[in-house]
């Protein structure tokens, strides 16, 4: 990392991932963010509370459904998740045609050992195309993704855009 990041963390610095790919095994990530100003992923915490006869609160959370927008998502030709987006159309895909995984990349926590590699977290997703064609600005595809719960912690290699997860450390004898 060519600059030391301290303080406040810019956005850029937390980067996202999709993987364009429609097969798992061979993964083509694709950075969010061109045409976004603005990308969240919202929590959707399932909370539970519950009043006692003392009249005291209980809130608990149990369980969290996580999902983000892609709006506006411009298509250009040539760019893989585009491909990846028009086929959904074109073949009305539905199930299992529609996961991918997903990647969350601190771009402020490089490796001490692996240079150019930063912690990530890797989660399956389900791609849902809401709508397309757009107004005069161009061909657009927004998106939601659904997140799934199945999530990795690993190291994500931005020149390579390779995705290694951790390994879970042996147990001691």
């Amino acid at each position: 990392m060519p600059e030391e990041i301290t303080g406040k963390i810019k956005r850029r610095y937390m980067a996202h991932f999709i993987n364009a790919s429609a097969n798992p095994e061979s993964p083509v990530y694709v950075r969010l963010g061109d045409d976004l100003e603005e990308y969240n992923v919202e929590m959707n915490a399932n909370v539970n509370k519950t009043n006692n006869i003392l009249g005291e609160t209980s809130t608990l959370i149990d369980s969290y459904e996580p999902q983000s927008a892609v709006e506006p998502y411009y298509a250009v030709v040539g760019n893989p998740l585009h491909t990846r987006l028009q086929k959904i159309i074109d073949e009305r895909l539905t199930l299992d045609d529609l996961k991918t995984d997903v990647l969350d990349v601190h771009l402020w926590e490089e490796d001490e050992v692996k240079t150019g590699s930063f912690v990530a977290y890797r989660e399956e997703a389900i791609i849902e195309v809401g709508s397309y064609g757009g107004d005069v600005s161009g061909y657009q595809i927004p998106f939601n993704l659904h997140y799934t719960g199945v999530r990795v912690k690993g190291l994500f290699d931005v020149a390579t855009k390779t995705f290694t997860p951790d390994t879970p450390a042996a147990p001691e004898e």
